[in-house]
């Protein structure tokens, strides 16, 4: 899967020169929580709800409501904007955006092609396609298991599923707690919790979650 097949499009920007406060009703109007800032086309920062917030006034403030609204519409986004953006080509795999992202704590990148801004890629992204990896929306088996890290333990598992019934709807792995370890989380149907505890005991290490 690569970036461009899940970076949100057509990209809504904003001029440098905007007033925050315009910035910021486009930004609830359309949704989002941050968006790249263009001139004549070219990529100058990207800004966030959170920027334009934080833009505005305390309430604390000893200033009148008139005082406090003139001085707000003289902020602009260039004023509060991030300028050294990072970016990412629209052809790169999604794993890697989300590397970089959770590497530099950014919930956002502007997707480029030929160094104009054709996309955005968010957490929000993110989220949906760990949503689909791990089947969230469908119905069915859920389990979680430490397996052996050898080579041809998960054809075994899964194989074993398969011949009971079972049909996979998701399946993930990452690190164990131990060195010699797998922990893997699956989604299936077609089988019964007995007959898939029968089946996945004798193969793996132990079963922590089954729900």
């Amino acid at each position: 899967m690569l970036v461009k097949e899940r970076m949100s499009k057509p990209v809504i920007s904003v001029p440098p020169e905007m007033p925050i406060l315009d910035a910021l009703n486009l930004m609830r109007r359309e949704h989002i929580r941050r968006t790249p800032v263009l001139k004549d086309g070219r990529l100058v920062g990207i800004v966030s709800t959170t920027d334009l917030l934080n833009a505005s006034p305390s309430d604390a403030t000893t200033l009148s409501v008139w005082e406090m609204n003139y001085l707000v519409s003289k902020i602009k986004v260039r004023d509060v904007m991030t300028e050294e953006v990072r970016t990412i080509h629209e052809d790169t795999p999604i794993e890697e955006a989300a590397r970089i992202m959770a590497d530099n704590k950014i919930g956002g990148l502007p997707v480029v092609r030929d160094g104009k801004v054709v996309g955005l890629i968010t957490e929000t992204d993110l989220f949906k396609i760990l949503l689909e990896f791990m089947g969230a929306r469908e119905q069915g088996l859920r389990v979680t298991a430490v397996v052996p890290d050898h080579i041809g333990e998960l054809a075994v598992l899964t194989g074993a599923v398969a011949e009971g019934g079972g049909s996979f709807i998701s399946f993930g792995q990452y690190s164990g707690d131990e060195s010699d370890t797998r922990t893997v989380t699956f989604k299936v149907t077609g089988i019964d919790e007995e007959e898939l505890r029968r089946r996945l005991e004798p193969l793996v290490t132990r079963i922590t979650d089954v729900r």
